[in-house]
């Protein structure tokens, strides 16, 4: 199914945020295919936007590798207890948590229910993220610029904050930058300006979180077969959607698992404050 979303991809419009079963084709998140090795064996993780895309994908892999995982969501509860039912067929717990992350209170909640539900967190994968398309400058709203900050950057900080508390040596965080950190699309403005702060904010938290033995890493999709992208997109642009990679297509979810595997596991432990790329062969500058 790798190669399913290879373009033309059929001309598609959701609203936001955007469900898997609208899509066509559906996304493949590894559900058949993911085999897990016990490398997360008892570990707890934090997802968030884990009910669908790269997030679910990555649940999908965590629960397989031995994990019990929170999945912390907006609204799309129908993706979210398909991704618990993934998590619970692995048999791993799954938590789930409906909100908005643009919230601080909520970030701090999230983490709240991690604790009471693991006794401590291992994992956070700061994943969710708001995107919308704008032609040109005068048409972005103040209240958008607003809300892709608070949702793609500020959420990160008060997850991080609230959870490494909870957090004992060796445990990993990891957050979803995105090509668009080094290689900005224009019509993604604010959406863009905030995976390049992701990114500096990876490199600085790795830092500061050195001396606590937590390592701070991000991945850098380029573009993947999600909710997002008919939901946050023109169908002229959805149907050419991956093309100019050079592998020709945008990634299945599945595709971007592994990275957030390996940087989660002892294997990564001398790697913090790195940007791993998955882009399809777009260089990363």
């Amino acid at each position: 199914m790798t190669d399913a979303a290879t373009p033309p991809l059929p001309e598609q419009q959701q609203e936001v945020p955007g469900v898997t079963e609208a899509m066509d084709p559906l996304p493949d998140h590894g559900e058949e295919s993911y085999r897990g090795s016990g490398r997360l064996e008892g570990k707890k993780a934090i997802i968030t936007g884990g009910d669908s895309g790269i997030g679910r994908a990555v649940a999908i892999a965590y629960a397989r590798e031995g994990a019990d995982v929170l999945i912390s969501y907006l609204s799309e509860d129908e993706d979210a207890r398909e991704t618990a039912r993934l998590i619970e067929e692995a048999g791993r717990r799954a938590v789930l948590v409906p909100g908005d992350i643009s919230n601080a209170q909520h970030c701090r909640a999230i983490v709240d229910r991690a604790v009471e539900a693991f006794g401590r967190i291992d994992i956070l994968v700061n994943n969710a993220a708001h995107q919308m398309t704008f032609e040109t400058l005068e048409e972005i709203p103040d209240e958008e610029w607003e809300k892709t900050f608070t949702t793609n950057i500020h959420a990160m900080f008060y997850l991080a904050k609230a959870a490494i508390a909870h957090m004992p040596e060796g445990s990993a965080i990891i957050n979803t930058t995105s090509i668009n950190a080094d290689t900005p699309r224009a019509t993604l403005l604010p959406y863009a300006t905030t995976k390049g702060a992701i990114q500096n904010f990876t490199g600085g938290l790795a830092q500061l979180l050195g001396d606590r033995k937590i390592r701070v890493n991000c991945v850098a999709p380029g573009p993947v077969w999600t909710p997002l992208i008919p939901s946050t997109m023109p169908p002229e642009q959805v149907k050419e959607f991956g093309k100019n990679t050079p592998l020709g297509r945008p990634a299945q979810p599945k595709e971007l698992a592994p990275a957030y595997v390996m940087l989660a596991t002892d294997d990564a432990s001398y790697i913090s404050g790195a940007t791993i790329a998955v882009t399809g062969g777009k260089p990363m500058i």
